[in-house]
């Protein structure tokens, strides 16, 4: 991944309701949930959870599909894991953590 796209990840969990949401995605698995179901859970307004999808799905932490008449999000496992790696790679110096 380049650096740029690192920062943008970064930037967007480096909110409490987006890393609040980009948690929860990671914990229910490849279903996903519906935007509602997310701010029932979480108890954030819609206007504001709309918001924070945006900006997660933006920084290519989430993925959105359509069902139906639903919007359906999902944690980007891929992304997570390029993120994480770009973050360890190289970590104690070559050796073995």
């Amino acid at each position: 991944m380049e650096t740029r796209e690192i920062v943008l990840a970064l930037a967007a969990l480096a909110q409490s309701s987006r890393l609040a949401i980009f948690r929860l995605l990671v914990q229910v698995g490849e279903e996903g949930m519906t935007a509602g179901k997310i701010a029932e859970t979480l108890e954030i307004p819609p206007s504001s959870l709309s918001f924070h999808l945006k900006e997660l799905v933006h920084a290519g932490m989430i993925l959105q599909k359509q069902e139906g008449r639903f919007l359906i999000y999902s944690a980007h496992y891929a992304r997570m894991k390029a993120v994480l790696g770009f973050l360890t790679d190289n970590c104690c110096n070559g050796k073995s953590c």
